[in-house]
């Protein structure tokens, strides 16, 4: 005798031509797979990225080796390309014994380098007045008898205009900045070298390679002055170049699209086929501005 199935049972599968179909459960369940598995790899690409070596480490045992003294870090870039201007953050850094304040070694993992043992004023671009002021006296202790590093009293910003006679469209725009600094120290305010200017390389959208050039001037007595240059070359990464490429690509695709649909309703007169027609066009329309404004940090649609 064979039993009665239970009213809320699936129903048997059968084989048609000798094959099995797939039941729809399986293509749900495959689904939730695909999604928790998106889910847990997003996190893990994360994993680990606070560990990574500071990028300036290799740069400051370099300096403190070879050529030990005063050295600006720029650790923090702001680029604004609507005026277009570009804002650095310095850190001032001191590498060799002779230069580096008891107890403060240790910064960005370089443990020959650490906070200046010397009052400084930096002058960025001629400026009359310093834009960066550090006094060691002011850097407090903690307990266990070690400087603390408090990025206020270490760190100052400076703003530059960029040179975009070399900029081109969106996304190959690329621009330049040079800029000059100078240390003093001491009540006389003693001119005294700057070892080593470096910015960081990446930012959120864009490149930036730096080279500094030692210089000198000349102050109203004829004396030269040390002093250090900076040349920084700004552009899009290839990632950002790439994607825009892509997604300029998809509005062009998007609107041959929307041109056909037009040349197409214009050959019928099925109201049905008119109507979808219509929406085709309708839904092109609403994403090219979306997908114009998905360009990674790209102008505004008045091309500002």
């Amino acid at each position: 005798m064979i039993p009665r199935s239970l009213p809320h049972s699936l129903p048997p599968l059968y084989a048609a031509n000798g094959i099995i179909p797939v039941p729809p459960i399986f293509y749900f369940g495959l689904a939730i797979l695909c999604s928790v598995i998106f889910v847990l790899t997003i996190p893990s690409v994360f994993h680990g990225v606070t560990m990574e070596a500071s990028p300036f480490r290799d740069i400051l045992d370099e300096v403190a080796q070879e050529n030990p003294g005063i050295v600006l870090l720029g650790e923090d870039l702001d680029i604004d390309i609507d005026e277009p201007s570009v804002s650095i953050r310095w850190s001032i850094v001191a590498c060799g014994g002779n230069f580096v304040l008891s107890g403060s070694s240790g910064i960005h993992g370089s443990s020959l380098c650490g906070l200046p043992n010397i009052p400084l004023n930096i002058y960025v671009d001629g400026d009359l007045d310093p834009t960066g002021t550090y006094n060691p006296e002011l850097i407090p202790y903690n307990i266990s008898g070690e400087r603390r590093n408090i990025q206020n009293l270490v760190q100052f910003d400076s703003d530059h205009v960029l040179d975009v006679h070399t900029a081109r469209l969106y996304p190959f725009d690329t621009y330049f900045l040079s800029s000059t600094l100078r240390a003093t120290t001491g009540p006389q305010n003693t001119s005294i070298s700057i070892s080593k200017l470096a910015t960081i390389n990446l930012t959120s959208s864009f490149v930036a390679e730096t080279e500094d050039i030692a210089s000198y001037g000349s102050n109203a007595a004829g004396v030269d002055t040390p002093s250090c240059d900076i040349d920084m070359r700004i552009r899009r990464p290839i990632e950002a170049q790439i994607i825009t490429l892509l997604l300029f690509a998809s509005s062009w695709f998007m609107t041959h699209i929307c041109m056909g649909s037009v040349v197409l309703a214009r050959r019928t007169k099925d109201i049905q086929t008119i109507l979808k027609l219509l929406i085709v066009s309708f839904a092109t329309v609403i994403c090219l501005p979306q997908l114009r404004n998905s360009m990674p940090d790209a102008p505004g649609l008045d091309g500002k």
